[in-house]
């Protein structure tokens, strides 16, 4: 064991070189394939039996096709954006790593193939080994609604055979997320008949509509401290085609998120009460040609939380006082949110190093600090392993009871 946790800082170099190399295949959310291709690749060569499963996840099983049952460690293989060449990949003067995707999830990637080689340098009880699965999955950013981790976990035959999941996004070693921050997403439409700006004014006006519902939906802003905390983004606003032409479509999307399924509810009722009101008042004032909207429901991430002495945690934090690493619990929406619903155990965390600019075109990536992310990986994988004979194996979705 001492000798493989020393691996992760012998091999830095390697680690970064295939940091870099998987950053650069774009891979943006439905267009995993050709990532997800390189890293089977990646982890056959590794030792591993890796495949891309119906969904287009990779799972690699460490030590040859076990039964299980399974500790599996994810990371998600889709960005929010994609670099157009290798050119936006690139380390700076200060070694920090810059271009999309490099932080969430370049890092997460990069610790399984670097967990995988360093068991293969330095191998562990075959026992263990047998019962560690590796998977880079599909479509958890955005509109990609957790599909590849609820294919694994609902669908996949080896959903029923996984006790417990460590996933990792991003490098911070500052939080443990062991709560699920469950959220909805809507797209509104609103539609009417168009026109010319002058010869046709008076006419309903899906932009006008449409900034109308925004605006009464925005004026009961959810609150972003106390309990639940919540909150709403309208992330995308499109419609019309010149500045002299009445629209004749408009359209929005919305993110909402809470802590309380409750809430959620409430503020998803709130946006159709406010899209109604928005169309009732503009059409009020038009000359008969009216607007019309539809919402539709384009997602939604299920809620879930860990109980405070669950074992998993009771793990990572042993780990965390050894090593003097100082971590927080909290809510966020991750590929941890389908497990935690299921009741399965699930945590995620950083995958080490520091990065920022997540989702945006500055995203950086700093890799001093990484191997202790790395070993913290795998020390806590290593303590759920050896306890993994006691976890009950779940039936499959849908199993007489």
């Amino acid at each position: 064991m001492r000798d493989c946790l020393q691996w992760f800082a012998r091999e830095k170099q390697w680690i970064n070189d295939q940091h870099l190399q998987l950053c650069r295949i774009p891979a943006p959310t439905f267009f995993e394939k050709r990532r997800a291709e390189w890293m089977a690749e990646q982890l056959r060569d590794l030792g591993c039996d890796a495949r891309i499963d119906r969904a287009g996840n990779v799972v690699a099983f460490a030590a040859g096709d076990g039964d299980g049952p399974y500790i599996a460690i994810t990371a998600h293989l889709d960005t929010v954006l994609a670099p157009r060449s290798n050119d936006e990949i690139t380390f700076g003067p200060d070694g920090r790593m810059l271009g999309p995707g490099v932080s969430d999830n370049g890092a997460g990637l990069a610790a399984l193939l670097a967990i995988a080689r360093a068991i293969q340098c330095s191998p562990l009880p075959a026992e263990n080994m047998a019962s560690l699965l590796l998977v880079a999955n599909v479509g958890e950013e955005g509109e990609g609604n957790l599909s590849g981790m609820r294919y694994l976990c609902r669908q996949s035959p080896l959903g029923a055979k996984i006790a417990g999941f460590i996933v990792l996004d991003g490098p911070n070693l500052d939080h443990i997320t062991s709560q699920a921050l469950a959220s909805r997403r809507f797209d509104v439409t609103i539609t009417g008949p168009g026109g010319h700006s002058w010869s046709d004014y008076g006419v309903a006006n899906p932009v006008h509509a449409l900034c109308r519902a925004v605006s009464l939906f925005t004026d009961h802003r959810a609150s972003a401290s106390g309990a639940p905390r919540s909150s709403f983004n309208f992330g995308i606003l499109e419609g019309g085609s010149s500045i002299n032409s009445i629209p004749s479509h408009a359209r929005t999307k919305l993110d909402i998120r809470s802590e309380s399924s409750a809430k959620l509810e409430e503020l998803a009722g709130q946006l159709t009460s406010c899209v109604e009101r928005a169309i009732k008042v503009e059409n009020e004032g038009a000359n008969g040609r009216r607007v019309t909207a539809k919402i539709r429901d384009i997602g939604a991430r299920p809620g879930g939380k860990l109980a405070d002495d669950a074992t998993v945690l009771n793990y990572i934090r042993a780990v965390d006082a050894h090593f003097g690493i100082r971590s927080r619990l909290d809510c966020a929406s991750t590929d941890a949110n389908v497990p935690l619903s299921m009741n399965i155990p699930a945590i995620s965390i950083g995958a080490g190093g520091q990065g920022g600019g997540a989702h945006t075109s500055q995203e950086w990536f700093h890799p001093e600090g990484r191997e202790l992310g790395l070993k913290r990986i795998l020390l806590t994988t290593c303590l759920l392993l050896r306890n993994l004979s006691a976890a009950p194996v779940r039936e499959p979705a849908g199993a007489a009871k």
